[in-house]
């Protein structure tokens, strides 16, 4: 269930960047740019002069929110994975912090064996 939630938020994600792409590029900048040339002089004769550009910001920031909001709920989900991860590797890792301490506890104390010091002959 989680997985088909992650995976639609995902398809959305994608197609709110294609849109946001999209919608940006058919907006008419003051040189004109790529929006008459994708048709935003169309645009404008439907909706007036002010109506399209009322239209179109008003879309961009509908699909800006959209597409931020599902950048941080896919963040939020991928941090959750790498914290149950952390949370593993730091249970091993404690384990064999216990197993290295009992394993040292159960050695037998045996004493370093100590050579004797050898008698050098003095240089003159």
């Amino acid at each position: 269930m989680e997985s088909t939630i992650v995976t639609i938020i995902q398809i959305i994600h994608v197609l709110a960047c294609v849109f946001l792409i999209l919608v940006v590029l058919l907006q008419q900048g003051k040189g004109g740019g790529l929006g008459a040339a994708f048709g935003a002089s169309a645009t404008r004769q439907v909706f007036g002069g002010r109506g399209a550009g009322n239209l179109l910001t008003r879309l961009t920031a509908v699909t800006a929110a959209v597409f931020m909001t599902s950048s941080v709920v896919l963040a939020y989900h991928a941090s959750v994975g790498d914290r149950s991860l952390r949370a593993a590797a730091g249970k091993a890792a404690a384990e064999a912090e216990s197993r290295a301490a009992a394993a040292e506890e159960s050695k037998p104390d045996v004493k370093p064996d100590v050579k004797p010091e050898r008698d050098t002959p003095e240089k003159e």
